[in-house]
């Protein structure tokens, strides 16, 4: 029985361990969960989408808590640790908590008349729902790492499904279009359950299936939506669902303009499960007022202002430089940014070169990478050029980046990293190792 000791080495082992790092399809992994046995009494919500995914599950999640529910919440990737990825009762579990259910599915892959190999988001993922499986928790939240249909998490039926957005991501894997990918996305949908679909263009595949396998859809515009209060500074705003109306409720701690579309989303989720997970007022204006979330439009406190942000495709991008434009007059705006190759490299610059002056670009570590020399290229593609005002220069790591970025602006400036997960976790895991 090939254990290890620490959870450590079992994430070394498993990023080597499957041949492929995404191989779409369930067929492996339904029958390692069958052999785990693993079913739950309490409702599931899937939360999938192209962005918002993550704050959205932060924002149901930290509702329930504030209504008394225990609540396990499952999100992707990490920032610096892995255990971000598996909530119980809004703290992170510990690698104590993690390992059994580690050696419950290496079991359960072992006993199969012909083990398969599961990839490591399979695998992980099996290890966190065991482990949710087994504290009789009252609700569990599920982010998709990839898509809907063939992903890991799809492996359960979920009570209630939510589609924040769509937008063009992960190409090769979900199709070039909207429809194809709405249509990946709409595989979390299940006969007769809440299927909420919170973009607000939704593509008629999405509606198809719904309708196709008889889920019970809720459009944004149609069946939910949200409206500013007039006269209220923009500080209240109203959500408006099938049957409950939930009025001037603060705006969600999370910063950005798309947070209201992420948060209809999750009272949708709510008001359709409210038989069983009942919440009330106060535990909405207290869930809104606590969620938090790292790296999605994260402003640090002190000067100059550093705004770490995870976006990494036009979509995000465009929602990035709407926020940066309301955070008011900085003389220059610096970027640390580095990327994945296979994003909309070009697509993203388009929505944030208006708000950047000085272009902090790095190298980041791991094969599918765009080299800082690569990014460069397309800066200066479009039109960025070396002056008093601008510039771009290259870097081996984002924490050499912003170490730079730091020394260049003033107090009065500010320094915005964005572009990858790894890209923010690379400033993050610097900055803390200085507060030592």
């Amino acid at each position: 029985m090939s254990t290890f000791p620490t959870l450590d080495a079992w994430l070394t082992h498993l990023e080597t361990a499957h041949p492929v790092g995404i191989d779409m399809g369930l067929n492996r992994i339904r029958q390692v969960k069958e052999a785990l046995q693993l079913k739950f009494d309490c409702p599931i919500f899937t939360v999938g989408g192209t962005n918002g995914k993550g704050s959205t599950c932060a924002i149901l999640e930290t509702i329930l808590l504030k209504a008394g529910y225990h609540v396990g919440c499952h999100t992707s990737p990490h920032l610096l640790s892995f255990n971000e990825r598996a909530r119980l009762d809004g703290q992170q579990a510990s690698d104590a908590d993690l390992l059994p259910h580690f050696e419950a599915v290496e079991a359960a892959r072992l006993s199969l008349p012909q083990p398969v190999s599961l990839t490591y988001f399979e695998f992980t993922t099996l290890a966190i729902m065991h482990l949710f499986a087994s504290r009789g928790l009252d609700a569990v939240v599920l982010e998709v790492g990839l898509g809907g249909r063939l992903d890991a998490v799809n492996v359960l039926d979920t009570d209630c499904a939510i589609i924040t957005s769509i937008d063009i991501d992960h190409t090769e894997y979900l199709g070039d279009t909207r429809e194809k990918i709405a249509f990946e996305k709409a595989g979390i949908f299940r006969p007769g359950k809440p299927a909420i679909c919170a973009d607000p263009l939704p593509p008629q595949s999405l509606i198809d299936h719904a309708e196709a396998i008889g889920a019970d859809l809720w459009l944004f515009g149609r069946d939910f939506r949200y409206e500013g209060q007039a006269g209220s500074e923009r500080q209240q705003w109203n959500y408006v669902g099938r049957t409950l109306r939930r009025s001037s409720l603060a705006y969600p701690a999370l910063r950005g303009a798309n947070q209201l579309i992420n948060t209809s989303a999750a009272l949708a989720a709510l008001e359709a499960m409210r038989d069983r997970l009942p919440v009330s007022a106060q535990d909405i204006r207290l869930g809104l007022a606590n969620v938090e979330l790292p790296g999605r439009f994260q402003v640090l406190p002190g000067k100059p202002a550093v705004v770490l942000d995870v976006g990494h495709n036009p979509h995000a991008a465009a929602v990035l430089g709407q926020n940066l434009g309301g955070m008011g007059y900085f003389p220059y705006t610096y970027a640390v940014f580095g990327a994945m190759r296979d994003k909309d490299i070009a697509g993203v610059i388009q929505h944030l070169k208006g708000e950047i002056d000085h272009w902090c670009v790095t190298d980041l570590p791991g094969p599918r990478a765009a080299s800082a020399q690569q990014l460069e290229a397309v800066l200066r593609e479009a039109g960025v050029e070396d002056g008093p005002d601008s510039s771009v220069t290259g870097y081996e790591s984002p924490a050499a980046a912003f170490q730079d970025a730091l020394k260049r602006a003033s107090e009065n400036d500010r320094i915005v990293v964005f572009g990858s997960f790894v890209t923010v976790a690379g400033v993050m895991a610097w900055r803390k190792s200085r507060q030592h």
